[in-house]
């Protein structure tokens, strides 16, 4: 089974000039951990939930108010530069060793000629695919 096989397709993107606020946004509506970073088709890094915890709060108050104060800042300032990604080819041993080894819990997918985003692996889909060749249970 290769990348091509198991990847979200076309997944949501940001852009490095998108603010921190706008990303929050988006990971919280779509129940997401991982946004790629795009330019124009261009794959240039890759935000995670993570990456912005520092503009969570303990509690929602204070979620809103750090949520607020990133309204100036932007993806690109905190993006990783340098994402670990695959070709469509990859096989899904090879995507789960570099998960594993660079301890992400998604890698995108792209080109690797052009760099061009195709979509994206997240354990999530791992975790699919497992629960696919598992047995029923008796």
């Amino acid at each position: 089974m290769l990348a091509k096989d198991i990847m979200t397709e076309n997944p949501v993107t940001s852009t490095e000039l998108m603010s921190v606020a706008e990303a929050l946004g988006l990971l919280y509506e779509l129940d997401v951990r991982h946004l790629p970073v795009v330019r124009g088709r261009e794959l240039v890094g890759i935000i995670s939930d993570r990456d912005l915890r520092s503009f969570t709060g303990v509690d929602e108050d204070e979620a809103i108010e750090a949520v607020e104060n990133a309204r100036g800042e932007n993806v690109g300032h905190f993006m990783n530069t340098s994402p670990v990604r695959v070709d469509p080819e990859t096989n899904i041993r090879e995507v789960v060793e570099l998960m594993l080894l660079h301890r992400v819990g998604a890698i995108p997918v792209a080109d690797l000629d052009t760099g061009d985003l195709l979509g994206i692996v997240s354990y999530v889909d791992l975790l699919r695919v497992l629960q696919e060749t598992l047995e029923p249970s008796r």
